[in-house]
């Protein structure tokens, strides 16, 4: 493990560890040459003397250093330095998808769609490069701040050849392998294709289609199980999501889409005319698939037996990594993901929330630009009189179109401009009419209110036509810094947060580090949304008890002093003479009963007589001094009184 404050080749300064796997860890670093921020995947010491482990870690690097996508995360450099193995990546900031599914339960499906569609992207890149991720799953699927989603993890691409994949590349996680892959066999681009199907499941409906006690049942349910439809698992799926979503998890690899790109020209259809079956199937076998259906149920049975085996030799083991060591990125998660939400802070919460509600706008104008880029394709190219029919027949009625076709099917489409959502639905149901709503942010239309829409009031249409609405967003949500006002007086920090366009609220509390009347500190800090509310600590100064006091008087001056110790307050000890029993206190400058602030000095009094003079007959000696000193005294006196 590396450690704060360490430097790679003169150049990575590490900052903090973010993450970890089965491999490697990962560090969040600073490239000093060039000033950013980078995340470092370092190999764990046990495998540094592996040449295998140390092949596939290297190889890792050199599949995804040759090309960039801004949908996969870029790797930047790759070294080793004194037996240390690392990959420098970009940095990015945000959650894994698998974390976002968990704090959304399930996303709706043009969102999904959305994701998916960014996920192809890369894919597409990857494999147009003859690289095959082979481990796709949410917990590889990062979702920056900015809703830009990324593929990281490229921990067992290989590049890809015509030579037969040898199966111990087969390495997935066991939720979302690929038939092929779990049987051991020839896996190829079609398989990352299946693991973004159950990918897209898993999105829709919250789960994996398939789950079980062991690796090994998990792994033969996608060999012999049909996944089920997503709509059979969540309501308002449409048809041609549920479609795509079993087009992708074919157990043949044949009878998938063939290509990212196939799969990416679906998805954008679906988010035009979701109610749509367009999506082709391919054909089922004849009447020889009987024959094929019993040997491979024959094989897959033998397969079971085979993989029970291996189970015990711990063929499986890489099947079962946790979900928080496949992350080749944490957010702080640092903020414990690590590991349960409830231990976040309060102040930390804000932030993850922060986080969710920018890649949710950040996903949502993502869908609003493609929606609109179809849109236009489909209108321009009715105008320009190009049959308006899909590659699978499938009419698409636009305003252009609307005149073709008998009078008695056509309908007039109301007027719903104005109306509230539920009212311009149900306007257009009574009449027989859909609709797909967009949603667009106005500062002058209220929320959830139809700004306009695509079909003009008073058109015939044909039935069943969907009338696009415009849907009122509200105003636009914008993000602003918070500004720092730790350390201010309460009435300049305020100032300064309403001139950014915040609202204020304040609490009070005590503290002993900063002065009474000052900020402690703001929240939430960092970005908050504009009109939001920022609460301001103020600081009370620190914090003052009270204590009722006893009667001192009569008590020892020891006893006195331990109580006043003992209750937060200091003793000052004067000394008379006058009276009182020597030892004992006479007097207190606070009467009983009285409150005084802790740390107080309490001035009390304590009595000291003096020694009493002897009165007893004396000794002895004493007399016989007494009487040699009084003879002596007297002869000097009779030698002074002589006469010359």
């Amino acid at each position: 493990m590396l450690r704060k404050g360490m430097f790679l080749a003169d150049r990575y300064e590490i900052i903090e560890q973010i993450g970890t796997g089965g491999m490697s860890d990962v560090y969040k670093a600073k490239c000093h040459k060039l000033n950013r921020y980078v995340a470092i995947k370092v190999m764990k010491s046990e495998f540094s003397d592996d040449k295998t482990f140390v092949s596939k870690f290297r190889a890792e690097a050199q599949s995804v250093a040759g090309f960039t996508h801004p949908n996969i995360v870029n790797v930047y450099d790759v070294g080793d330095e004194n037996g240390v193995y690392y990959i420098v990546m970009e940095l990015v900031e945000g959650i894994t998808l698998k974390k976002y599914i968990e704090k959304r339960g399930r996303i709706p499906f043009k969102e999904a769609v959305s994701i998916a569609i960014q996920v192809a992207n890369g894919l597409d890149a990857a494999h147009k490069h003859h690289i095959v991720h082979r481990d796709i799953k949410p917990q590889n699927i990062i979702i920056s701040k900015e809703g830009k989603v990324k593929v990281t993890d490229f921990g067992i691409a290989k590049v890809a050849s015509t030579s037969t994949i040898n199966s111990s590349s087969t390495m997935g996680s066991v939720h979302y392998i690929s038939p092929e892959q779990a049987r051991g066999g020839y896996s190829d681009e079609r398989s990352d294709l299946y693991s973004l199907g159950i990918t897209i499941f898993e999105m829709l409906t919250g789960t994996v289609p398939f789950d079980g006690d062991s690796t090994v049942a998990v792994a033969v349910r996608h060999i012999q199980d049909e996944i089920p439809a997503p709509s059979t698992v969540a309501n308002d799926i449409p048809v041609s999501i549920d479609k795509i979503v079993l087009k992708l998890t074919q157990k043949k690899p044949d009878r998938r889409y063939q290509s990212a790109t196939e799969l990416i020209t679906d998805l954008k259809k679906a988010l035009v005319m979701p109610d749509t079956d367009f999506v082709v199937m391919a054909p089922s076998y004849a009447s020889s698939g009987v024959a094929a259906s019993v040997g491979t149920a024959d094989n897959n049975a033998e397969y079971l037996d085979d993989t029970q085996d291996q189970d015990e030799d711990g063929f499986f083991d890489d099947f079962d990594e946790d979900a928080s060591e496949d992350s080749a990125q944490r957010e702080d998660e640092t903020e414990d993901e690590q590991d349960d939400d409830t231990d976040i802070d309060d102040e930390n919460n804000d932030k993850l929330d922060l986080i969710m509600k920018i890649i949710g706008i950040g996903i949502a104008v993502i869908i609003l630009i493609v929606t609109i880029f179809i849109i236009v394709k489909l209108v321009g190219s009715t105008k320009s009189g190009k049959n308006n029919k899909s590659t699978e027949g499938t009419t698409i009625t636009t305003e252009e179109t609307s005149t073709s076709g008998n009078d008695k099917d056509k309908v007039e489409v109301p007027k719903v401009e104005g109306m509230d959502k539920e009212e311009a639905i149900q306007a257009l149901n009574d009449v027989g009419l859909g609709y797909r709503a967009v949603v667009q942010n106005s500062d002058s239309v209220e929320e959830n209110k139809v700004i306009s829409q695509g079909t003009k009031a008073g058109t015939k249409v044909d039935k069943n036509t969907q009338i696009i609405l415009t849907i009122s967003g509200g105003k636009e949500v914008k993000n602003k810094t918070v500004p720092s006002v730790t350390g201010m007086g309460e009435e300049e920090a305020k100032e300064a947060v309403t001139a950014e366009g915040f609202l204020v609220a304040v609490d009070y509390q005590y503290s002993s580090t900063v002065e009474s009347g000052k900020v402690i500190k703001a929240s939430p800090s960092g970005t908050a949304t504009e009109g939001s509310t920022v609460t301001l600590t103020i600081s009370r100064g620190k914090e003052v008890t009270y204590v009722t006091m006893t009667n001192l008087v009569g008590m020892s001056e020891s006893d006195a002093k331990l109580w006043l110790e003992s209750n937060g307050l200091k003793a000052d000890v004067k000394i008379t003479t006058s009276s009182g029993t020597y030892g004992n206190v006479v007097q207190c400058d606070y009467a009983a009963g009285t409150q005084v602030a802790s740390g107080t000095t309490v001035t009390i009094t304590v009595s000291r007589k003096t020694e009493e003079k002897t009165t007893q007959a004396p000794t002895q000696a004493a007399t016989q001094a007494t009487t040699a000193a009084t003879q002596q005294n007297n002869a000097g006196q009779n030698t002074g009184n002589k006469q010359p």
